[in-house]
């Protein structure tokens, strides 16, 4: 007697079945059979067919049916921020663009519109599931749910407030809120996300771990993306980036390592290890000039390592054919060996070991009984696949790695449940969230726009900006003999030296053909030991407010608005972020004191300006609030000018910055013209 068919929801069949199983078992023509949530059986097409009923059964008509695709890393409510600031580098990009516009956009709303519209494009390239790392991640998770798709969902932790936490504290609070909610979810698998060690601190990672462990959830996180970032760990810990996460105890934990492009052998054996999985972000690391990630090391040491297309900001797409190709052909190209990561191992990546990467293996990543349905159907058939070969047996792989499109993804299943059938979407509108985006588009540039007209509000937009309102009289005069200036300081019976300072400073203004005549400057003050060596440094940004002015005999009274903030990043960065019409750099050696005369407090600069090289000069300083006030002190700075052999000497009304732009045209002015007179002679 024949058994009767076991009854299954849905059965595929007539496909090229790529299981990417451990045993890489393969049907052509081949079948799936899926019960519920679940694949229930996997084999040749005829054997399934004779034993299973289907309330549906799919002629897929000779396609690839495999493994949905992983995206290993992402932030995907950033689609809404996809080409806002290209061709950065990824401190500027990162801290001068995208979190100065999240700080002001990012919302509930915000995130939901984001990742729906990502999951549409996500589901259209073939992924079922992806780790993701953002701020209000109760949201991504909900909207990702409501979509279909499959996610582990990082609530980003930062040191300092973000969008949806005004603290770290809080920020710690909502991941645990957040992965008490989700936890054993069908589709949501809730993680904590400490951004990066650069942008969190040892407290926050323990704490993180602590909560990891304690839920069992996966920790995400950025790991060595820069050389930068490693440079200033072993510049700041003394260790590279690995070796210090695992002191503050992170490894115990489920850890999904984002990018780890500047790690050594013996790091990567650290993170096989304790089990941490790597994701591959090969456009993003390019786009970003972050460097290659040794991705076939990490293979041959045994780490699992899966492939991201990081956020829409920064890649700018999430297509994960995309990125298979990319990830091959770098990692041929990095090593000059074609034969490392070939097309079976890039796809094992971006399957079964990418689900491993991100924690999610146990139901996902591979086609096998037990394992939730997520799955899609490749056509191979198009004139850009065509034609196909039958003598190697791996060539499918070759064919979807290096030759496959996202646009020949033609269904696609989740947990059981079609997301796509026919390249149509069934589980989000695309037209409603276009048009949604676009107009948040349109505010965003707005804010933009309005931002880079303004030096002061690219500077506030940094944080940490404060304003400081100076009223002062001041005088400003060259020296011909500062020694005899300074002995005479130190030493006059009717001078009290308070306290004093030494210090080397490199200046450099930065100048912006605004309405206001903005100047930025940057300053580096190396405090000097008695025995002139560098004891430590200060950073600084000013931005000179324009000021006014009165005249006294000698003395002007100045009232200033600055605008002051420390200066967290190199030169080299305000420089890309601000982008000045004109730089002007002048390095000098101060000695400053503070001084009291005849019960009035003043301070005195003596400055030797050695580039460019103008000479020695003696500023005169003090704070007043009357105008009553500022008369008395500037006579009192006139007494100081003739005590010190200054009386005669003629003020200075021009900033550093001014009196070396005029050396510099006219050091240009004098070589044009010795440039001249030579010519002149050669004709002669």
């Amino acid at each position: 007697m024949e058994p009767r068919p076991i009854p299954v929801d849905v059965l595929i069949t007539n496909a090229i079945v790529l299981t990417m199983d451990p045993d890489w078992n393969k049907y052509e023509p081949g079948a799936v059979a899926v019960r519920g949530m679940e694949i229930v059986d996997v084999g040749p097409a005829a054997d399934l067919e004779a034993r299973y009923t289907a309330k549906e059964t799919v002629d897929a008509r000779g396609k690839v049916l495999m493994p949905g695709l992983v995206n290993a890393h992402t932030h995907v409510p950033m689609t809404l921020l996809r080409g806002l600031a290209d061709d950065l580098r990824l401190d500027v990009w990162l801290l001068g663009y995208m979190m100065p516009v999240e700080r002001e956009f990012v919302s509930p709303d915000f995130v939901r519109l984001g990742t729906l519209l990502a999951a549409a494009e996500l589901i259209r390239s073939g992924v079922t599931s992806f780790a993701d790392m953002y701020y209000f991640e109760d949201h991504v998770a909900q909207a990702t749910a409501e979509a279909g798709m499959r996610a582990v969902c990082g609530q980003t932790v930062l040191k300092f407030p973000s969008p949806d936490a005004s603290s770290f504290e809080e920020g710690l609070e909502l991941a645990e809120a957040f992965i008490q909610k989700w936890k054993g979810h069908e589709l949501i698998e809730p993680a904590i996300a400490p951004h990066a060690p650069y942008t969190c601190t040892d407290e926050i990672l323990q704490l993180s771990t602590q909560i990891a462990l304690k839920y069992d959830v996966p920790l995400h996180i950025h790991l060595a993306e820069t050389a930068q970032e490693v440079a200033n760990m072993r510049a700041e810990r003394n260790m590279p980036v690995i070796p210090y996460v695992k002191k503050q105890g992170l490894l115990e934990a489920k850890v999904i390592a984002a990018h780890c492009v500047h790690i050594d052998e013996g790091e990567m054996h650290t993170l096989k290890h304790y089990g941490a999985g790597v994701a591959h972000n090969p456009s993003s690391n390019l786009k970003l000039a972050s460097g290659i990630a040794p991705v076939a090391k990490m293979l041959e040491v045994g780490v699992y390592v899966g492939i991201g297309t990081d956020g829409p900001a920064s890649n700018n797409d999430l297509d994960m054919f995309e990125e298979l190709r990319l990830a091959a052909l770098l990692a041929k190209g990095a090593t000059g060996d074609p034969t490392v990561l070939p097309a079976a191992t890039v796809l094992l990546m971006a399957t079964r070991m990418g689900a491993r990467a991100i924690h999610l293996d146990h139901l996902t990543g591979s086609l096998e009984p037990g394992k939730r349905a997520d799955l899609i159907l490749v056509d191979i058939s198009p004139v850009h696949n065509q034609p196909r070969f039958l003598r190697d047996p791996n060539g499918i792989y070759a064919q979807l790695v290096y030759a496959s499109k996202s646009t020949d993804v033609t269904d696609v299943m989740v947990n059981g449940r079609w997301l796509m059938r026919d390249r149509r979407l069934l589980t989000v509108n695309e037209e409603e969230l276009l048009a949604e985006a676009q107009a948040m588009a349109r505010r965003i540039d707005h804010f933009l726009i309005q931002r880079e007209q303004s030096v002061y509000a690219k500077l506030v937009a940094l944080g940490q900006a404060q304003e400081e309102e100076s009223y002062e009289v001041q005088v400003k005069v060259p020296v011909d003999h500062p020694e005899a200036v300074m002995e005479t300081l130190l030493h006059h019976p009717d001078i009290e030296v308070v306290y004093s300072r030494h210090y080397h400073q490199y200046d450099v203004y930065f100048r912006f053909n605004d309405q206001e005549g903005s100047i930025l400057r940057y300053r580096e003050d190396i405090f000097l030991e008695p025995k002139e060596r560098a004891q430590q440094a200060r950073y600084r940004l000013t931005l000179l407010g324009p000021s006014r002015e009165r005249e006294y005999p000698r003395a002007i009274w100045l009232s200033r608005s600055r605008y002051l903030a420390p200066a967290t990043h190199s030169l080299r960065f305000y420089r890309e972020y601000f982008r000045p019409e004109e730089e002007i750099e002048v390095e000098k050696e101060r000695r400053r004191w503070k001084i009291r005369y005849l019960d009035t407090e003043f301070f005195v600069n003596l400055d030797r300006v050695e580039r460019p090289p103008l000479g020695a000069f003696l500023e005169i300083k003090a704070r007043t609030w009357s105008a009553r006030d500022a008369q008395h002190k500037a006579t009192l700075i006139q007494d100081l000018l003739r005590i010190l052999g200054l009386g005669d000497a003629e003020p200075v009304r021009e900033e550093y910055w001014q009196l070396a732009q005029v050396y510099e045209e006219g050091e240009r002015k004098s070589s044009k013209k010795r440039t001249t007179s030579l010519t002149k002679e050669d004709q002669e």
